[in-house]
This record gives structure tokens, C-alpha cells and sequence, in this order.
């Protein structure tokens, strides 16, 4: 008897759950960022949501809720309810390099997220003066290694992106350059083009105004492919450094414990609206490239992006500002 009460029990639950996740959504869903407002990843985020909404029938609306570094953001979407009406856009930063980088952090990105799906990746460029003699990686790596401790790095600040991009390809090249960080890379881009500093990794959209002015020469992209906006400019991982990549990437998250049922929807509509030719040409403009996947290919690519970057962190020892 209690073996068939607690088969019913299951049986119950899991027609809740179903009856739940077909009347999901029945109001509008909160899509919370970490950046603030007007942004290229905002911009992104409000064009998944405005799509995301139309196919799911509810509005989605986008929260800015900035805060060290996306993290406050994190938190709150960990702490939320989990019934799919508040989601997470999340990216690298919080969710793959805070946890080494801060000392106490209030959330596991690996426990406390449902993973729902990737969204996007935006490409960083290797860029440096066309003053500087060099013309790819391989120059580049060469021209360090002659004059160790000579070079130098721009980056946005200590513990970013734009500064662990740069510390995993010295890890890979094995060269001494130095870190010069600053308050956001446009204001670094002074220094780099006048050659006072070497060479910069930034965001596609961030590098073009100056390599078209003729200002800065782009070597190198930092993801796993060519861009289709740029298919002549090469990988780094095609200069020697096999499977390099250190863009960050953008996906959503919801709670951990959100129905398998709601997961599975959401993440079929996101898939949707991602392979879309609209989207996709929308991305492309902005210096972004669209992205799918499955709630479990996101879970082990963000258990994979936790174990790279806490190498790299910890072999740089860069610190949270």
C-alpha cells in the first residue's frame, strides 16, 4: 500500500508540473541583466526578451540591476523563485569568473541556476597600433619574447575580461607582457594608438571606428571561428594555440529547481528565436554572434568556462577592484 500511495504521489506531481508548464506564462516574465541600460549587451538582452515575449505570448521585460560586475544581478535571480518569471542574462563574468576571482560570493552559478540557454558570444579582437611592426599572432609573440617585459597590455581593469583574455594567451605563448589596466578600454584606446601601450583586447563593435580610421591594426579574433562579418581576420587558435578562445558569452538562467517542463519550453523558444535570420543578421550588426544550445550542453559549458577561468585567475593573480 505505501509503495502504491507514494506511486500516486509521484504520478500527481509530475501532472502538476505538466498541467504548470502548459499554462506557463500566464504574466510577464522579469529578464534580469547585470549591465547598465543602452549598452551592446543590453540592446542585446531587449531584443531576445522583445522576441522570447511575442513567441511565449507574455511580455518579457528586462531589469537593469548593475552591481559588481553582474553579481548583485546573479544573487538576486539565484534567490528568486523558482517558477520561471524571473530569469537570469547572464554572462562569463559572473557566472564563470567571479567565483574564483571574488573571495565570498552568494551564489554557485553550477548549483543555484537552471540553465536555460546560450544567447550569444561577443568576439574580442586582438588589436595593436599600426605603428607597432607586427601583422598577426605569430609576429606578435615573436616580438615579445625578443624584448621580455617590454610590452604591454591595455585592459577595462583588474579582474575583467579584457585583462584575463590577455593573461591566458601569455599563459599559452608563454611571454612576458605587461598588464597596464584602466577605467573601461575607451579610455585606454588614447595609449593604443599612439603606441604607449602595444596591444588591446576589446569587443568587435569597440575596434572598428579606429581600424577603419587607420588607427588600430586588428590581428587576431579571440573566439573558435571566423566571424562571418570579418571572415578574413584569423583566429588565434590558427596561429598555434589550438582551441583558443576568450570571448565572453551571454546566455539564460533560471533558478535552480524551476520545472523541468518550464526549462524545456523556455529553452525551445529561446533555441527559436536565436535561429532566426532576423536575430541573427540584428547580432551580427552589433559585433555578436548568435548562439544555441541545450540546458545541458549550457550546464557543462559552464562547469567547462569555471575550470578555465579559475586556472587563469589563479595564475594571475588578478584581484576584484
Amino acid at each position: 500500500m505505501r509503495i502504491f500511495k507514494k506511486l500516486v504521489g509521484v504520478l500527481l506531481a509530475l501532472f502538476a508540473s505538466a498541467s504548470f508548464a502548459q499554462a506557463y506564462p500566464s504574466k510577464p516574465i522579469k529578464l534580469v541583466i547585470g549591465l547598465s541600460a543602452g549598452g551592446p549587451s543590453d540592446v542585446m538582452a531587449r531584443t531576445v526578451a522583445l522576441a522570447l515575449g511575442e513567441r511565449l505570448g507574455q511580455q518579457v521585460v528586462v531589469e537593469n540591476r548593475t552591481g559588481v560586475g553582474g553579481n548583485i544581478a546573479a544573487e538576486g535571480v539565484a534567490k528568486s523563485p523558482a517558477d520561471g518569471y524571473t530569469l537570469l542574462f547572464g554572462s562569463s563574468g559572473p557566472l564563470a569568473v567571479s567565483p574564483t576571482l571574488f573571495q565570498k560570493l552568494a551564489y554557485d552559478p553550477l548549483k543555484d541556476f537552471a540553465p536555460v540557454g546560450l544567447v550569444a558570444n561577443l568576439p574580442l579582437v586582438l588589436a595593436v597600433p599600426t605603428s607597432l611592426p607586427v601583422h598577426n599572432v605569430q609576429e606578435l609573440i615573436a616580438l615579445a619574447k625578443a624584448r621580455p617585459g617590454a610590452l604591454n597590455y591595455a585592459s577595462a581593469g583588474n579582474g575583467g575580461i579584457t585583462h584575463l583574455a590577455m593573461e591566458l594567451l601569455k599563459s599559452e605563448a608563454n611571454v612576458d607582457i605587461r598588464h597596464v589596466p584602466y577605467k573601461g578600454t575607451a579610455a585606454a584606446m588614447p595609449d593604443v594608438v599612439s603606441g604607449n601601450v602595444q596591444m588591446v583586447m576589446d569587443g568587435w563593435s569597440g575596434v572598428q571606428p579606429l581600424v577603419k580610421a587607420g588607427k588600430l591594426r586588428q590581428i587576431a579574433v579571440a573566439v573558435d571561428k571566423r566571424l562571418a562579418v570579418a571572415p578574413d581576420v584569423p583566429t588565434i587558435a590558427e596561429h598555434g594555440f589550438p582551441g583558443f578562445n576568450a570571448s565572453p558569452w551571454y546566455g539564460i538562467l533560471a533558478p535552480a529547481g524551476t520545472p523541468q517542463p518550464i526549462v524545456s519550453k523556455l529553452s525551445s523558444e529561446l533555441a527559436a528565436v536565436m535561429s532566426s535570420a532576423a536575430l541573427k543578421e540584428k547580432f551580427q550588426s552589433l559585433g555578436m554572434e548568435p548562439l544555441t544550445s541545450t540546458p545541458a550542453e549550457f550546464a557543462a559549458f559552464l562547469r567547462t568556462e569555471n575550470e578555465k577561468w579559475a586556472k587563469v585567475v589563479k595564475r594571475s593573480g588578478a584581484k576584484a577592484e
